[in-house]
């Protein structure tokens, strides 16, 4: 790599990058020639189409969650959380060393960027493995249950096969979101298929380490298959410390928030055996499907913050849109969770979860609550500052672990949901005072009060309901109340966030030669 590039790589209006050497055919980076307006709009649509995608897609996960959790015991969905966290760390921790920062470098010969990020991710995938595989002993000999050991090595190779999907990364940077979806939408649909016919066909907890290994293998097939630059192998030692230098504080705050869920699971193995382990990663996992949108509108952004990162009027209107879009599921969805999660376990996954109420009731209003501001770490990100992330995320590590770990000995699983709580606040202080660095005068008080806005009247409505109902609690009556909630969501939503709508549904449509796009407004009023 020739030097390292501006933070945020080229402005608007540099002419397009991708010179291939002498003889080949370039190859084209459309993400540097589209003028401002012709930007927005692929952002726009990326953000409503990786939305749709993702919805479909994590709704799918969520599902086999929720199926899975109902054909295994709380001890079988102990062991799957402990060897998934275990597996995770050395995955996460190997996505976050190369992904962005190809997404954020702009050299000229964009098929040779490609093929050097290409072979680093193999190197970091080969290192990560044999992580892995030596922490699957000491992982079984810290739970004492040895019978761990077997499916952490097997979910292990999921990290070699994950490099092979490295080709999705030029669709990305390249904002086609499209096919960026459809190839990373093969592995969860294969995975999704083979977890419930072996779950069903009872093989316990091997029908999800086979599930998400098969899902991962397939997906890496058709990653390569689709490749829209040749995957060739060509180390550079510059641009590995180039991407070591940008990646090393992301690395440490995603391999900490994977460390912090394997302690938890830990110390719930400890304290209260492996079924607490079991419903700790039972309401993480339902709790990180509400996130899932707002990565994936946070990846979608990613390219075209990058690109006007020395705009800041139209990255603050893009911080605040992006936010407003997400919190119109997002916020709804992790109160629904808290309000209805004596439903979801009585009249769903089934009484055994019944010590997980508590903890799922949290685990939703911290889901809820961090959609705001969800996407603060991409724009220090795009400028290379990379520090302040991993700071927020230690820091909300340290606090889970130092006030959740003694209370889960002392009250169980109320005093992690405690712990998580506690968490949830420091962490949304802190994000609010980077915030607040980027973007001075950001008006924080307004901003979360129109966040909260649309779910009010549907929590009034439910509650009204609970408070007018006699007698035993039905299946019926929930059904009843989670209809009410859904269509008074709705009905807040369009008429408090109907510029909004407006403005994204414009985004969509065709527009004829010469038409102009539609423009977003620093308002937010998207009218």
């Amino acid at each position: 790599m020739s030097g390292t590039p501006p933070p945020g790589g080229a402005p608007v209006g540099d002419p397009p990058m991708g010179e291939t050497p002498v003889g080949d055919p370039p190859v084209a980076d459309p993400i540097a020639s589209p003028p401002s307006a012709g930007r927005r709009r692929l952002a726009a649509r990326g953000t409503l189409i990786n939305s749709g995608f993702q919805i479909g897609i994590g709704g799918l996960n969520m599902l086999r969650t929720v199926v899975v959790a109902g054909f295994l015991t709380t001890t079988d969905f102990g062991i799957w959380g402990i060897v998934l966290l275990t597996v995770a760390f050395a995955g996460v921790m190997k996505g976050a060393a190369i992904g962005d920062k190809y997404v954020q470098q702009s050299e000229e010969d964009q098929e040779l960027a490609f093929q050097k990020a290409f072979t680093l991710d193999l190197i970091f995938a080969g290192l990560f493995f044999v992580l892995s595989c030596a922490v699957a002993p000491l992982l079984a000999l810290a739970y004492g249950q040895w019978e761990l050991v077997a499916p952490a090595l097997a979910l292990s190779v999921v990290i070699p096969s994950s490099a092979l999907h490295a080709p999705v990364w030029v669709f990305y940077r390249r904002m086609d979101f499209l096919r960026q979806r459809l190839v990373l939408s093969v592995d969860p649909i294969a995975s999704f298929v083979v977890t419930i016919a072996l779950a069903a066909a009872g093989l316990g907890y091997w029908s999800l380490v086979l599930g998400v290994v098969s899902g991962s293998i397939v997906g890496a097939v058709v990653a390569m298959a689709m490749a829209p630059i040749r995957p060739r192998l060509v180390y550079d030692r510059g641009t590995m410390w180039e991407y070591v230098n940008f990646s090393w504080p992301l690395v440490i705050a995603a391999g900490g928030g994977i460390l912090m869920g394997q302690l938890s699971l830990l110390l719930g193995n400890a304290a209260l055996g492996l079924a607490a382990a079991g419903a700790i990663a039972l309401a993480s996992s339902i709790a990180i499907w509400t996130d899932s949108i707002d990565r994936i509108i946070t990846q979608t952004l990613y390219p075209a913050i990058c690109r006007v990162v020395d705009r800041k009027e139209l990255l603050l209107e893009t911080f605040t849109k992006s936010n407003r879009l997400t919190l119109l599921w997002g916020m709804p969805f992790g109160v629904a969770l808290a309000l209805f999660a004596p439903d979801l376990v009585d009249f769903g996954i089934g009484d055994k979860w019944d010590e997980a109420v508590v903890l799922l009731q949290v685990f939703g209003l911290s889901a809820a609550i961090n959609h705001i501001g969800f996407n603060w770490d991409a724009f220090y990100r795009a400028t290379g500052r990379t520090r302040p992330v991993m700071f927020v995320s230690l820091t909300g590590i340290f606090t889970l672990l130092g006030v959740g770990g003694p209370l889960l000995f002392v009250n169980g699983l109320d005093g992690y949901a405690i712990g998580v709580a506690t968490m949830t606040v420091v962490t949304l202080v802190l994000r609010w005072h980077f915030i607040r660095r980027f973007f001075p005068g950001f008006p924080i008080a307004r901003y979360i009060a129109r966040a909260i806005a649309p779910t009010v009247p549907a929590v009034a409505a439910v509650l009204a309901i609970r408070l007018l109902a006699s007698g035993e609690r039905t299946a019926s009556l929930a059904a009843i109340e989670v209809a009410t909630y859904l269509v008074a969501t709705v009905a807040a939503t369009l008429i408090l966030e109907r510029g909004l709508l407006r403005e994204s549904i414009g985004y969509l449509r065709r527009r004829g030669p010469g038409a102009p796009a539609p423009e977003l407004s620093p308002s937010g009023s998207g009218g």
